[in-house]
């Protein structure tokens, strides 16, 4: 069995290490490469309104990353923010904060629905803040959630996300790979990273139709779905609620076989 792994570089390969040790055959084609956005009078702003957040979410190891050195630049220390409460939108993100003492929050679906879910965010009474710590375009479902119930949003937008120069000579290098599989999976964790694919296969549309997606979430599996009937077309796909290698594992041999 063969998974493309599209995770950003610097966290695929703990996920990739974990499948080659179970047999899984594993390319590494990163849609998305994350960098920093420059620290600026807007972020700044936002800094001195973040004593007023009851939950500071962070989206990301990035997020958390950026998100510190920021606060550190701005000469902030975490003993203001005592009375905060933080979300992580996955393990990955909850051992980042972790590393800076930290104690969070963690959906069991890592995904913007799964935090909407905790009950931090639910119970969290109207007019209150809620900071996210994010990038350019992501969780604007659950900021216009929020919003919807009357919940201030301090929206810090800390790094952009693109696809990688790099992959497309990847994907080149290794179409005749693709080509001499029966099946293959593709796992896509966001909808930029599906985006990105669909711009990346436009002259492999064969190939797209032959893989079998490993989508994360049901927001993502109904816009691979929606995709499907748009276009009518044949590919196969399955949600999977986390990014744990024996989740993955175990999909693949679901949509795979055993072959």
């Amino acid at each position: 069995m063969l998974l493309i792994n599209t995770r950003p570089s610097e966290r695929a390969a703990s996920l990739t290490q974990q499948l080659q040790a179970a047999q899984i055959s594993v390319l590494e084609l990163p849609l998305l490469e994350l960098h920093a956005q420059p620290y600026s009078d807007e972020l700044l702003r936002l800094y001195r309104q973040l004593d007023q957040a009851k939950i500071i979410v962070v989206v990301s190891p990035t997020a958390a990353q950026i998100g510190m050195q920021y606060l550190q630049q701005v000469e902030i220390i975490l003993s203001r923010l005592a009375d905060v409460q933080w979300v992580a939108v996955g393990k990955a993100t909850e051992q980042a904060l972790a590393g800076y003492g930290i104690q969070s929050h963690v959906p069991e679906l890592e995904t913007s629905e799964g935090m909407l879910q905790l009950p931090v965010l639910r119970q969290l009474p109207a007019g209150s803040a809620v900071a996210f710590w994010r990038g350019e375009g992501g969780r604007q479902f659950m900021m216009d959630h929020l919003r919807a119930n009357n919940i201030k949003i301090l929206n810090f937008i800390l790094y952009r996300r693109q696809c990688p120069a790099s992959t497309a000579m990847i994907l080149a290098e290794n179409l005749a790979l693709l080509e001499a599989q029966q099946r293959f999976a593709v796992l896509i964790s966001s909808e930029a990273s599906w985006l990105n694919w669909l711009t990346l296969m436009q002259d492999n549309s064969d190939l797209m139709h032959q893989a079998r997606y490993l989508v994360l979430g049901p927001r993502l599996a109904t816009l691979l779905g929606e995709y499907q009937q748009q276009h009518q077309a044949g590919f196969e796909f399955v949600q999977i609620d986390d990014l744990e290698a024996n989740t993955i594992l175990q999909k693949m041999r679901l949509i795979l076989g055993n072959a």
